[in-house]
């Protein structure tokens, strides 16, 4: 019997820019539409780093040549752009496996908003740099202006820094149910989601912020119910030691034994360190859940399996 599965697509199954990001959705779709083909519903989340940062550089640009004609854009709205071409790109590629298949199942991208709460300790010390390099003099001026964080990046200039806070809750979610019930291949929280919070009434306002997109992608897992978390990567299971001679690479983790190597310090922060606690935290969210990390070509092995990195209890 299938499996409900959310994918988390690392930035390698979507390349650095438009043309790369044409070649990389078409392999993408192969390794999605393998699961399908098997009797799996497939959700699907994926990053948006290097889009992003491209959309939010134009946009500063823009601002830049005439800023008394282009105000700014901000940081969410670059976020709903972002899910919106990748996921044009990802649903058009993954609509043409199917059909070359003879499969005939629908495809949707939801433009998703997460909500995020904004005493989050996140939006105190904002880490995360975005967008394009200023001078000294340009930073002041957008610190001045705009109230942004700034910081100085190794010698090439400075840039903007933002929060990345954790996602508690997707707005979206019972549309998105509603989608994988009628049988579509649903695309969502893009980017690790359009980051929001609650003001006064039913509004939601966009927040100066990016989710970390594993972290998102635990979030929509349990909030759909589904039976694994698929995170890929750019490696085929999780080491310990890594780079290391007694580099040592893991079939299986338990929680307890993820969270002692998380307290070692064997996986780096902003890489592999979010990735497998958002592993641990959906193993952990009920009875029979289990994550996997595993490289794109590998996700077919990996839920037979055969390879991989599988966290369960």
């Amino acid at each position: 019997m299938g499996k409900r599965i959310v994918i988390a697509l690392g930035g390698n199954a979507l390349g650095n820019n438009l043309p790369e990001q044409m070649i990389a959705v078409k392999q993408t779709a192969k390794a999605i539409v393998d699961l399908i083909q098997e009797g799996h519903e497939v959700i699907i989340a994926h990053g948006n780093g290097p889009q992003v940062g491209m959309i939010q550089k134009a946009m500063t640009e823009l601002t830049r040549s005439d800023p008394e004609k282009y105000i700014p854009c901000p940081l969410s709205v670059c976020v709903a752009m972002s899910q919106g071409y990748i996921g044009y790109d990802l649903q058009n590629a993954l609509r043409e496996e199917l059909l070359d298949r003879g499969i005939n199942k629908g495809v949707a991208t939801v433009l998703t908003q997460v909500e995020v709460d904004p005493e989050d300790k996140a939006f105190q010390n904002p880490t995360k740099p975005i967008g394009a390099f200023m001078t000294k003099e340009e930073a002041d001026k957008m610190v001045a202006e705009r109230g942004y964080n700034v910081i100085e990046d190794a010698g090439r200039g400075y840039r903007r820094v933002v929060a990345s806070p954790k996602p508690q809750s997707i707005i979206e979610i019972q549309s998105i149910r509603d989608m994988v019930a009628a049988g579509l291949v649903v695309v969502a929280c893009g980017g690790g989601g359009i980051p929001v919070y609650k003001t006064e009434g039913h509004h939601l306002k966009g927040a100066a912020a990016v989710i970390d997109k594993d972290f998102a992608s635990c979030v929509l897992a349990q909030q759909v119910e589904a039976d694994t978390l698929i995170i890929l990567t750019a490696v085929e299971k999780v080491a310990i030691n890594f780079g290391k001679p007694d580099e040592k690479w893991l079939d299986s983790l338990t929680p307890d034994e993820a969270r002692k190597y998380i307290a070692e310090g064997h996986f780096a922060p902003g890489s592999m360190l979010p990735k497998v606690q958002a592993a641990v935290e959906f193993a952990e969210s009920a009875p029979g859940r289990s994550a996997l990390i595993t490289l794109l070509e590998k996700a077919k092995d990996g839920v037979a399996g055969r390879t991989g990195t599988a966290i369960h209890q």
